[in-house]
């Protein structure tokens, strides 16, 4: 026997027959259905010809499990779908690798888990127990049906982890919504507690009196059936919440387990009124206890009954360093009387007068479910938060608590004062020497309000046994901010302990019990609790040791007829639900594509489809799928296997229509590696089959003499042939000839590969599984020139690399002079030339006009001879989204060429004179800017309004550009394609790139050098000019072409836009160069904003970077204003406001120039200022400062330089800081400080001042300081403020939190490290003592100062945890306070 290697190493039998054996596979299965095979590993070595059946027996019987109880998934997968346990489909036929090691998952079959394969199997099946067994057996089976069980859970080597493994007890979990960990702690306890889960069932619910859905108690009883029937690993606890009137916010929240008992209770007393059960909760869970107080001098005794539903033990005494050792201790506590003495003395109503005093609290009657709450959330008054304490608490199994009750009281004097509280208790018991932190004010009802005056006395006799036994230990792990709850519970019918911890329920030992006791094992120190585990027990429930009452769980046949009836219609859900999951699990599905034989766009859907179903069946829901009905027969349709990545159609699936579904797409999977496309036909057509092997070619016909490219035509080929055979192929299927056929293969993108060895393979080409490739076949001579020198390759490269661009214009672009010439709307209104002086200006717009009126002309001319031409010509547009046709710009170039030529010259010589006769044109007129829009960059939702340092430059003399100046060569309209030498291409109208000449430079500009010449190449932006004022972008250009469209996104109906072909290679200065004649001024006079998918803008400002970061169908705004220039940078300006609650204020977005002196900058603001805020300030009584964020920084000197004295870059921030009295900031040694006084005695601090220092020394600061507050040097001190301006701190905090008076002669130095303008600085006088504050004026100050940091952004330390309080609703859920939103 030959032996092979495990995934662990492991020697493993390989059974060998001869040497020629057929090939094995290896298959490794991992068994996940439970903690204790999880880690072990089963091995089995088959022919590869066995089938997936076999290795389901195979493995069943290795793993000892009843085959078909259990699944077998791959394990090296995620979200696979199970293998088919029936299927005869041989290992390799499925997937399995032969020779390799195949990885199995062994895992649970519908939420069960597997049965054991054993004579017991009937009662040991561990997941769900089948009626017999449960008739018989309530409760968890062992896993085994023999030995080991008990040993294995009993050992010493037990963790927590094995909790985290799914539950092999025969116990259901709960699934935790998010947070309901502690809802689902309470829930398993209450199940688990016989007497509570007995009475509950006993109680029916009458429908026609009540909303099953808001019944409280219904839903606990249906939940409890399912926990105790329910084959299910764990069930949902979502119909109990929505009956508590909770939505999913809820399951967000964690609340305090003790709490939501409490509530939980009141909740069903409310609804059990007037049944069996009112009382219910009462007798359970509800005790008595006396609060008195007993006079020391005449033993006069006045005292009350209290009742209470839990006991909350103290961990740790107030004040104490010392905790508890045991419950045990914390009782005794809890009963310790206090005397009354000095100013606490008791004012005696018999000796009339104060007396020292006894006061304390005795336990008069235990209830039969007795319940301790470890009070381990505290508060700490030194750090104001809530802490947990994790000190070590025993508690015994069994309690006896005879030792606490008082015997005496049962006797107690009738004449004493005696005071029944009832209703005021609130349902716990509170004892002064336990931390005081049950606050009533917060006006929220969470308790439960509980009467004593019950006719049934319940009180024990002093004489009967008070040994409880406890059963549920509720544990918290996690701090006083947040954790999780899980319950350890005792079984009554088989003493066992289990973890039931959320949908994973375990057994456990009492080691682990222990385990909960808290603390570490060192002292019971004060610091103890810090370095503790923290997880810990918080509430324990005990129930009183007596045969005559202790009750046991009902078992089915004992249930009444209500609950077995409600059995039976939760059995038959879960059955209809595990028969759709059946349905689901033997559900193909897989993506679905239709090219739509009407709408011609290829429709995606997912089909499904049962695996049995067959192809023929198929079809036909795919037909419907698609919607098809009215549009070809059915008969016209097939399926065929698709790749959609590639566009690659991978084979038909002839004669096999009535095939199952599973068998032909290799079972049934989550996702599979192919798609199906439903093809379809015409009547007069047949389907063309596709075989394995065969590559799917996309022909492009190309037109060399049109400049078009002609829809894609599908051929198939095979790899192995040659190009000369694909030639003839190409020449079969579009008609074109083989001899002079030039193919080209588009390898991928800008990838161009001529075919030109004929006998070269289509393999050794580069050809893939889809390919598309261009074919031209004339007799030109461009196919004897190089192939990168050719019309063919400049049109193919032309093609590749178009994008599609919509592109909004400004609602009121002034003059719109080009737009109307080639962008009007049918119908459409010109648009509205600006208003102003006439006189050139005139002339300019009349030449436009009558120029327009002749372009309009020759394009309808145009347009009626290219109606004759061939059909495709005058689809080009329709199929722009595919760009499988594009029009060309040299397309008709000779319809009209000495009209347009004649037409251009006169229109270029006119309008060069107007322009130069004009001296600045349309825009010059300082009085009437255009109506530019600016969007502030501060916030992409501000409203659009005109900037007006944009305005003002717009209105400037040297910027003003005219549409029509032709000193700087010409500019392309419509579409150009240039060659290198700058030679003009026709257009696609029949005029030539001279057709309109655009203003680059008017005569006045020519004249005038740039304001700043220090700009340097890395500027923010870059310059649309090179150092002769011509433009970069008329080097090359690229091919751009408009034309006018509408928007389906709902904009606004006056907006203009273009759809723009444009060649993604173009630099951001051409294309806002060729966009000119639309957009009606000149490109220095726009701006470019790009709109992102949640419809951002932002602006593109590098000239020089292409559009290849663009793709079809982006957005692209143009809003009027300057462009930036070379040198230039927007900058955002915001006011400085000190001592405003926010002391930043955006005003306005400017533009500032390298070399340009911040009081040069401070002149262009003045204006800007005065007319967008209104803010009307002298140069001097205003200073710029340095932002970094909210941080006020360096003071900006006037004479200081951009970029040489100061750094500058894009989108830069800058504060602007109005002053009281002339700038005291002279020079750069100077420190400006912001001080600010702090008042101890009035509990406030005063407004911020500056203060100016001429040297970084504390004797200048505190002179400066003294100065101004009167404060006399030996007294002041002074703190540096922390964190961000302006440094904000409580009032409670800054007397003792701040470094006050740090011992250093100089502000530079650590800890100050104050170097730069801006520190904030407190101060105060040291002899002013702190204002005496009450608790209750403490409290209110605490509140007003969390108010106003919580406004300001700035941390609360103090403030404790915001909590939503915990309410269980009635009637359904909360009612919304109608004025409240």
């Amino acid at each position: 026997m030959e032996m092979v290697p495990s995934e662990e190493n492991q020697l493993v039998p390989k059974e060998i027959e001869n040497a020629a054996e057929e090939p094995r596979v290896l298959c490794i299965v991992q068994d996940t259905t439970n903690a204790k095979t999880v880690n072990e590993r089963l091995t089995l070595n088959l022919p590869a010809s066995t089938s997936l059946a076999k290795l389901f027996q195979d493995v069943a019987h290795k793993a000892g499990y009843v085959n078909g109880t259990f699944d077998l998934t791959w394990g090296n997968m995620v979200d696979t779908a199970p293998l088919d346990h029936g299927s005869e489909m041989s290992l390799t036929e499925s997937g399995f690798e032969a020779g390799k090691k195949n990885f199995l998952q062994l895992t649970d079959k519908d939420g069960e888990q597997p049965q054991i394969a054993s004579d017991e199997s009937g009662t040991a099946d561990s997941s769900g127990l089948d009626d017999s067994s449960q008739d018989r057996f309530i409760g968890p089976l062992p896993r085994d049906g023999t030995t080991g069980c008990s040993s294995d859970y009993s050992s010493p080597s037990y963790s927590y982890s094995s909790i985290l493994n799914k539950s092999e007890t025969g116990y259901v979990g709960l699934v935790n919504q998010a947070m309901t960990c502690y809802l689902n702690s309470l829930l398993q306890t209450l199940f688990m507690t016989p007497e509570f889960r007995n009475a509950l069932y006993n109680w029916e619910f009458e429908e026609s009196e009540e909303d099953p859905v808001t019944s409280i108690p219904y839903q606990l009883q249906r939940l409890f059936v399912l926990l105790q029937t329910s084959k299910k690993r764990a069930i949902e606890t979502t119909d109990v919440t929505r009956s508590f009137g909770w939505d999913s916010s809820e399951a967000w929240q964690q609340h305090d387990v003790q709490e939501l008992c409490r509530v939980m209770f009141d909740a069903l007393e409310q609804k059990w009124k007037q049944t069996e059960q009112a009382d219910l909760i009462n007798q359970l869970y509800q005790g008595k206890l006396k609060d008195y107080v007993r006079c020391l001098e005449c033993s006069y005794e006045s005292w009350r009954i209290d009742t209470y539903l839990d006991i909350p033990l103290v961990i740790r005494p107030f004040g104490s360093t010392q905790a508890f050792g045991s419950v045990e201790e914390a009782l005794q506590a809890f009963i310790q009387p206090e005397t009354l003495d000095g100013p606490n003395q008791y004012f005696c109503e018999r000796c009339k007068k104060k007396c020292d005093a006894r006061k304390g609290l005795r336990f008069l009657h235990f209830p039969y479910l007795l319940t301790l709450q470890l009070k381990r959330f505290d508060f700490d008054y030194t750090t104001m938060h809530r802490i947990k304490l994790n000190d070590r608490m025993t508690f015994p199994e069994e309690l006896d608590m005879s030792p606490f009750i008082d015997v005496e009281d049962e006797k107690s004097p009738q004449t004493e004062s005696c005071t029944d509280s009832g209703a005021e208790n609130e349902g716990s018991c509170h004892s002064d020497q336990m931390s005081n932190d049950f606050s009533t004010d917060d006006g929220v009802d969470e308790g439960i309000c509980l009467d004593n005056t019950s006719s049934t006395e319940r009180t024990l006799k002093p004489k009967s046994s008070l040994t409880f036994e406890l059963f549920s230990v509720m544990v918290h792990s996690g701090s006083a901010a947040g954790g999780h709850y899980y319950a350890c519970i005792k079984s009554f019918s088989d003493g066992q302990w289990y973890s039931f911890n959320d949908q994973h329920v375990s057994k456990i030992t009492q080691d682990d019990i222990r385990k909960t006791y808290g603390g570490s094992s060192g002292t019971r120190g004060y610091y103890s609790s810090a370095f503790a585990s923290s997880t810990n027990a918080y509430m324990l429930i005990y129930r009183l040791k007596d045969p005559s009452r202790n009750a046991k769980y009902l078992d089915v046949e004992d249930f009444p007829e209500h609950i077995k009836r409600l059995v039976q219609k939760e059995k038959e859900s879960e059955e209809q639900e595990k028969r759709q999951r059946e349905i689901e699990r033997n559900t193909c599905k897989i993506k679905l594509f239709c090219m739509h034989p009407v709408k011609m766009m290829m429709v995606e859907n997912k089909l499904e489809v049962h695996k049995d179903k067959t192809l023929r069946e198929a079809v036909e829901i795919a037909y419907k799928l698609m919607d098809l009905e009215a549009v070809v027969p059915l008969d016209c349709c097939r399926l065929v296997k698709y790749d959609e990545f590639h566009e690659y159609l991978e084979r038909s699936y002839e004669g096999e229509e009535d095939t199952p579904m599973g068998l032909l797409l290799g079972g049934v999977k989550s996702s599979y590696m192919f798609d199906l496309l439903l093809e379809t036909r015409r009547p007069d057509q047949v389907f063309q089959p596709y075989k394995p092997g065969e590559v799917m070619v996309k022909v492009h016909v190309v037109a060399l003499k049109s400049e078009t490219i002609a829809p894609p035509v599908s051929v198939r080929a095979y790899l192995n042939q040659t190009v000369t055979e694909f030639k003839q192929l190409i020449a079969q299927a579009t008609g074109l000839s083989a001899e002079t056929m030039r193919v080209v293969l588009e390898r991928c993108y800008n990838d161009l590969r001529l075919l030109y060895v004929p006998n070269k393979t289509l393999k050794a080409e580069g050809f893939f599984r889809s390919n598309k490739v261009f074919v031209e076949s004339s007799d030109s001579t461009d196919h004897q020139v190089t192939f990168t020198d050719s019309l063919l390759w400049k049109l193919l490269d032309r093609h590749g690399n178009t994008i599609r661009l919509f592109v909004s214009l400004p609602e009121q672009s002034p003059g719109s002079l080009a737009s109307r010439t080639l962008c009007q709307k049918a119908g459409g209104e010109p648009g509205e030339a600006f208003e102003g002086p006439k006189g050139s200006r005139k002339s300019v717009e009349a030449i436009l006009e009558e120029s327009t009126e002749k372009l309009k002309n020759l394009s309808l001319q145009q347009q009626e001879e290219q109606q004759g031409s061939s059909a495709s010509d005058s689809q080009k547009s329709s199929d722009a989204s595919d760009f499988e046709h594009i029009e060309s710009p040299s397309q008709e170039a000779d319809s009209a060429p000495s009209v347009s030529a004649a037409d251009n010259r006169e229109l270029e010589n006119r309008i060069r004179a107007a322009s130069g006769s004009g001296g600045g044109g349309a825009a010059s007129d300082p009085e009437n800017p255009f109506p530019s829009e600016e969007r502030s960059d501060s916030d992409v939702n501000n409203d659009r309004s005109t900037s007006s340092v944009d305005s003002d430059i717009l209105s400037s003399s040297h910027s003003s550009d005219t549409l029509c100046n032709a000193d700087s060569g010409p500019l392309p309209l419509a579409g150009a394609l240039c060659g290198a030498d700058g030679a003009p291409l026709p257009l696609a109208n029949g005029l030539d790139s001279h057709s309109i000449t655009s203003s680059r430079r008017s005569k006045a500009h020519e004249g005038k050098k740039e304001t700043w010449d220090t700009a340097e190449e890395d500027s923010g932006t870059d310059s649309e000019y090179d150092e002769n004022g011509k433009s970069k972008a008329e080097a090359q250009y690229l091919y751009f072409r408009a034309e006018s469209c509408s928007l389906e996104d709902g904009s606004a109906e006056g907006q203009k836009c273009l759809l723009v072909h444009v060649d993604k290679r173009i630099t951001l200065a051409a294309f806002k160069q060729n966009l000119e004649p639309f957009v009606g001024v000149s490109s220095s006079q726009f701006k470019v904003f790009r709109v992102y998918a949640n419809n951002q803008e932002f602006e593109s400002v590098r000239l020089n970077e292409t559009l290849s970061s663009f793709s079809d169908d982006n957005k692209i705004t143009i809003r009027l204003g300057r462009a930036l220039k070379k040198g230039e940078y927007r900058v955002k300006v915001y006011q400085l406001l000190v001592n405003d609650p926010e002391p930043c204020k955006f005003l306005v977005d400017s533009v500032f120039a390298k070399g340009m002196t911040v009081r040069q900058s401070k002149e262009e603001l003045l204006p800007q200022l005065r007319d967008q805020c209104k803010l009307d300030l002298s140069i001097d009584r205003f200073r710029l400062r340095k932002k970094t964020w909210k941080n006020p920084g360096t003071v900006f000197l006037d004479y200081h330089v951009y970029e040489e004295d100061i750094n500058i870059s894009s989108n830069w921030e800058v504060f602007l800081e109005v002053l009281d009295e002339p700038e005291k900031m002279k020079s750069m040694s100077q420190l400006a400080i912001l001080t600010r006084r702090w008042r101890p005695a009035h509990m406030k601090l005063e407004p911020f001042q500056e203060v100016v220092l001429e040297s970084s020394s504390v004797d200048e600061l505190k002179e400066k300081l003294s100065e101004i507050s009167g404060i006399a040097l030996e007294n002041l001190e002074f703190a540096k403020g922390r964190g961000t301006f302006p440094c904000d701190i409580s009032v409670l905090e800054i007397h003792q939190d701040l470094d006050w008076n740090p011992k250093v002669s100089t502000l530079n130095v650590w800890p100050l490290y104050i170097c730069d303008d801006g520190a904030v600085v407190f101060y105060r006088d040291k002899t002013e003592e702190p204002m005496e504050l009450s608790e209750e004026e403490r409290s209110e100050l605490m509140k007003k100062e969390s108010s106003r940091l919580l406004k300001t952004g700035h941390r609360v330390s103090y403030s404790p945890r915001k909590e939503k309080a915990l309410k269980i609703y009635l009637d359904g859920g909360p009612t919304k306070d109608p004025g409240q939103d």
